[in-house]
């Protein structure tokens, strides 16, 4: 399965969507882009395998694995990035400024209940992480191609 996480950049946060198949699960948050700094930096994009992992601090969540440079990114709820978040991603069912959104458990529940499911089922799971720039500027080449 692959998750795609369409991102919008901002000086106080980064905010996203997350999509499964052209179905949108929920909104994100993460920190600013900081050149990928340890505590500081949403992480860069690219494609990331996803674990299952539990802590005393969040029970079970979800960890994006490989991601360069970096260790312990994980999916987790936040509702406030620079506040509450160190490089992770926080689901949040609404977005109410840069970085900041609302009600993150509830929607960290439904992600980890998609994600823990493929796990069950023995599946892969992968995040990919682009920018919204990016996904317009191929969606705008598809639907408007040049005339040579």
């Amino acid at each position: 399965m692959e998750l795609v996480l369409v991102r919008d950049y901002f000086s106080k946060g980064t905010n996203g969507t997350l999509w499964l198949q052209q179905q949108q699960l929920c909104f994100t948050i993460e920190r600013p882009w900081k050149n990928n700094e340890r505590n500081r930096s949403c992480i860069p994009e690219g494609k990331y395998p996803l674990k299952k992992r539990y802590s005393q601090r969040f029970g079970w969540h979800v960890l994006i694995d490989k991601v360069l440079n970096r260790s312990l990114i994980l999916i987790h709820p936040a509702n406030y990035a620079l506040k509450e978040l160190n490089g992770c991603i926080a689901p949040v069912t609404s977005l109410t400024g840069e970085g900041i959104g609302s009600y993150s458990k509830k929607a960290f529940e439904k992600l980890r209940s998609i994600v823990f499911s493929c796990f069950e089922r023995g599946e892969e799971v992968n995040l990919i992480i682009k920018s919204k720039k990016d996904e317009y500027t191929r969606t705008y080449s598809e639907t408007h191609p040049k005339n040579i």
